[in-house]
């Protein structure tokens, strides 16, 4: 079910004045923070450059990598170094540790509500990237999300809480809410050209804890 789009503005307070943040989502790449709460919008993982003789969407290969500590992305060539913490291509996420990365990053998953996880659960276990299995696991209903394959669409799976350890072991919680472009699904009747395009925008939400 598509979502509707709704403008809306929240100020932040910073040394007695007040700057003004544009939270709504217009398809453009926009990262902000509120109430120690970082939302991305946008953020695309693998431009698509056709499709496969199955229909299904070809990318570049490449991975968008990102800083959760510095709330920016990372250049490709610092692929290599603990300068990002996680890695975006198509639905596939990687952490910085293992065979990903030289970091000491890692993952599990944990379901439950974003809002009522507070600190690492000390009975999980933190898993850390290796090449072709990796910490959050890909694939229909295995991880974070579920495959649509008779309408080709990708759902997040509600209370899907990712758990991410950093590059520098620094700790966050982070949800995705939609994987397509201005945070909306298509519909399951809009037309396959559509779909494409949108598609492999991350919009999520994280906490560092």
């Amino acid at each position: 079910m598509a979502m509707a789009i709704v403008a809306s503005s929240f100020y932040a307070c910073t040394d007695n004045t007040k700057s003004i943040i544009d939270t709504s989502n217009n398809g453009s790449y926009k990262v902000y923070t509120l109430n120690d709460v970082t939302e991305v919008q946008n953020l695309i993982a693998d431009t698509i450059i056709g499709t496969s003789a199955q229909g299904q969407p070809v990318g570049t290969g490449h991975f968008t990598f990102f800083s959760l500590k510095n709330r920016a992305m990372v250049p490709l060539t610092d692929s290599a170094t603990s300068n990002w913490d996680v890695a975006f291509r198509g639905t596939t996420i990687l952490t910085n540790a293992g065979t990903s990365g030289p970091g000491m990053g890692g993952a599990y998953m944990h379901v439950g509500l974003f809002a009522d996880v507070i600190s690492f659960n000390a009975d999980s276990t933190i898993r850390t990237d290796a090449a072709p299995v990796y910490a959050i696991k890909t694939g229909s209903n295995k991880g974070w999300y579920i495959y649509d394959g008779p309408n080709n669409l990708v759902t997040p799976i509600p209370g899907r809480v990712l758990m991410i350890r950093g590059a520098d072991s620094k700790l966050y919680k982070l949800e995705i809410n939609n994987y397509y472009k201005g945070g909306v699904t298509p519909l399951t009747t809009a037309t396959s050209a559509i779909k494409l395009s949108t598609q492999r925008y991350y919009n999520f939400r994280y906490k560092a804890l």
